[in-house]
């Protein structure tokens, strides 16, 4: 079923508690040495009747005797049982409700209610408050823990950092080839990820790779914007009958609100791409997109994990399950030709880094920015606002002296809210005497732009993330960002030549004609673009 684009994605309290502390081989949180438990998660408002899962989670000390402890919310107290236990310790009035695990330890107590609106609840000992913690508006199928609530269930990966190699880097339209050669290389496994997939030549490599024996995987959103569209049911249909494993994340216990994200794993390579598994992306028909593979082995094993453990998460549903009693839409794939201008290339770089959302692409990518000496690029189809962080603390950049260009798509969809954020940037440019300058895309050589392509001095960083606070926050999104002259030189050729052919042209204010236009589809706007991502 088709989700609402506005609708967080929710999770159900029965599923494992793997998410209630760090992922393996992440540590929790550094707390301060304390004799007596902590409060460390509060699930108020689970998805199920009644609230039923209700729990709090404390971190016990090791061979701590809850007898000692009364848990007080203002109205109720409740004497913890006479149990020794060491570590996570989740009270709760519904055990069968939740399973352990690890070493979290589930023990079935009269937990009072907790309240959605929310609550201040002590932990006591001989009438002494030894720990605390307050709360307020429980979203439901969220966990609040660190002061912040995260569906239940969200991973916590932290940055994959891999060393010197080198990568193979390509542009669309230019180089459709380079996207597939991984999948038609394989001999043992391909794991590939995407937002959609309508591509009669991605899903003909796949089948292929599936007869020479690799296992083969594929995992989709199955809420799109917009919807499952007819041409994507029947290259499922097709996968799954050559005996491909092919699920799609959606349901009530998805933990993110879109599978964004863009890349396949093949044999001892990983690929990511900026562009969906469609004609329009991929084939080479529309959009200038960007794409790298590279075979080092920390970052190809993250990323494959990565997609293991949302593939096996219980919100990855099989196709054949899902697609009954499903409808779809229909669409106009794109057929457009362009001419190559350039070539796929061996790039050398320094070091390679994983990078994924919501876990901690923002922060990694501010931190590049922030670090920035000489110059930043950034191709986008759009942008949230000139408020949003990685725009802030690119203009940031252009405050310390780095010169700073921004090149956005000029496509129908977005142009209107575009030219106000070209325009706005530049403004601010000339008032403080910035370099920085902002431009709508004239496409030259592709159609649209739907690439979200950044070069920050020598690190280029390539992926799914597009600039606004969904996909950063609430989407999970895969990006590599890889350092060194070579390769970052490679993308930022490309980005000039785009930025050459538009010429100094989106900056001009909207006028008239511009406001009714604005007027005339600002609705539509809002409905539709997240389709367009």
């Amino acid at each position: 079923m088709a989700r609402v684009a506005l609708v967080s994605c929710l999770l159900l309290v029965a599923s494992t508690v793997g998410g209630v502390a760090a992922q393996p081989g992440q540590p929790g949180p550094a707390r301060p040495e304390s004799p007596h438990p902590a409060f460390e998660s509060v699930v108020a408002n689970p998805l199920a009747t009644d609230d039923r899962g209700e729990y709090v989670a404390l971190s016990v000390p090791a061979h701590t005797n809850l007898s000692a402890y009364v848990l007080e919310d203002g109205e109720e107290r409740l004497r913890l049982p006479a149990v020794n236990a060491t570590g996570t310790v989740l009270l709760t009035a519904a055990p069968e409700a939740i399973r352990a695990a690890g070493d979290r330890r589930v023990i079935g107590v009269s937990l009072p209610r907790l309240s959605n609106s929310g609550e201040r609840l002590r932990l006591r000992r001989d009438g002494e408050t030894v720990a605390e913690l307050r709360y307020e508006d429980a979203p439901e199928g969220e966990r609040y823990a660190d002061g912040e609530w995260k569906p239940i269930g969200a991973t916590a990966y932290p940055v994959v950092s891999g060393g010197a190699g080198t990568a193979r880097g390509f542009v669309l339209p230019d180089a459709p080839e380079a996207a597939l050669e991984p999948i038609r290389q394989a001999d043992d496994r391909v794991l590939l990820a995407g937002y959609t997939l309508t591509s009669r030549r991605v899903t003909d490599a796949l089948v292929r790779a599936s007869d020479r024996g690799a296992t083969v995987r594929v995992l989709l959103d199955g809420g799109p914007v917009g919807g499952i569209t007819s041409s994507e049911a029947a290259r499922l249909d097709r996968l799954v009958s050559a005996g491909v494993e092919v699920r799609v994340v959606d349901g009530p216990a998805t933990r993110y609100r879109y599978h964004h994200a863009k890349y396949v794993v093949a044999d001892g390579s990983a690929t990511v791409l900026t562009e969906n598994w469609k004609p329009s992306g991929v084939g080479g028909a529309a959009s200038r997109g960007w794409g790298v593979t590279v075979t080092d082995e920390t970052v190809v094993a993250g990323l494959a994990e990565t997609f293991t453990g949302d593939f096996g998460y219980r919100a990855a549903k099989e196709w054949t399950r899902f697609r009954a009693g499903e409808s779809f839409a229909s669409e106009s794939p794109a057929a457009g030709s362009f001419q190559q201008q350039t070539q796929p290339a061996t790039l050398a770089y320094e070091n390679v880094s994983l990078l994924v959302t919501p876990d901690n692409a923002e922060r990694a990518m501010i931190r590049r920015i922030d670090a920035a000496d000489e110059s930043i690029r950034v191709l986008q189809m759009s942008v949230g606002s000139t408020t949003q962080s990685l725009v802030a603390a690119t203009v940031d950049a252009a405050r310390r002296g780095v010169d700073v260009q921004i090149l956005l798509s000029s496509k129908w969809y977005v142009e209107t809210e575009n030219r106000r954020i070209v325009a706005r940037l530049n403004r601010l440019a000339e008032r403080e005497d910035l370099p920085l300058e902002a431009r709508l895309a004239r496409p030259s050589g592709y159609e649209k732009i739907h690439a979200k392509g950044l070069v920050v001095d020598d690190t280029v960083v390539v992926g799914s993330m597009n600039w606004n606070d969904n996909s950063a926050r609430e989407n999970r999104e895969v990006l590599l960002a890889l350092s060194g002259p070579a390769v970052a030189t490679y993308y930022r050729d490309v980005f000039d030549r785009d930025w050459r052919a538009s010429g100094s042209g989106g900056e001009r204010p909207l006028g008239l004609i511009g406001v009714l236009a604005a007027l005339g589809v600002g609705c539509l706007l809002a409905a539709r673009r997240l389709r367009f991502e």
